[in-house]
């Protein structure tokens, strides 16, 4: 796939221990953005469906992530049904941050500080290769999403809310 060589993340790193094929684009990061996802996209030049944000949610006693397309919205019911969350919720960002080792915007759903119980949105299969936050505002991984399910042993399920 290409250039594996950006300033080196957990992400990343993890990418690397486990010898999978991934590249790294970089765009600069504008604070003003609304969207982390769809900035990314922008920046890019691809698909907003090929470009995956990881949000991290919880029901008051378990955390979870949940990644789906920068294109649609998260069905919060649909990923506490994939992920056996009662009542999920988005996760405060300190805990976010606090848990993943991650601020939001550059949540990454490998190399996070603790590993979380993940669930991605089954339309990430029907790409070749899919983009997320390499574990900073401004860097993406670009990685074919059946690598990115068995890494994070992550279920597939619809998440994107209709």
């Amino acid at each position: 796939m290409g250039k594996k060589s950006a300033a080196a993340t957990p992400a990343i790193a993890a990418l690397q221990a486990a010898g999978v094929e991934f590249a790294t684009h970089e765009y600069v990061h504008d604070p003003r953005a609304e969207s982390f996802g769809g900035e990314a996209a922008e920046a890019l030049g691809h698909d907003p469906a090929r470009v995956f944000k990881t949000l991290v949610i919880g029901d008051g006693t378990r955390l979870a992530v949940a990644i789906v397309p920068a294109s649609g919205k998260l069905s919060l019911k649909a990923a506490g049904a994939a992920l056996g969350l009662h009542r999920p919720a988005m996760a405060d960002p300190a805990d976010v941050r606090r848990v993943t080792g991650y601020v939001l915007g550059g949540v990454s759903p490998l190399g996070q500080r603790k590993r979380l119980p993940t669930a991605i949105d089954e339309s990430a299969l029907g790409f070749a290769t899919v983009f997320c936050s390499a574990g900073r505002r401004g860097l993406e991984i670009e990685v074919a999403p059946s690598e990115l399910v068995r890494l994070t042993s992550a279920t597939v399920a619809p998440l994107a809310a209709p």
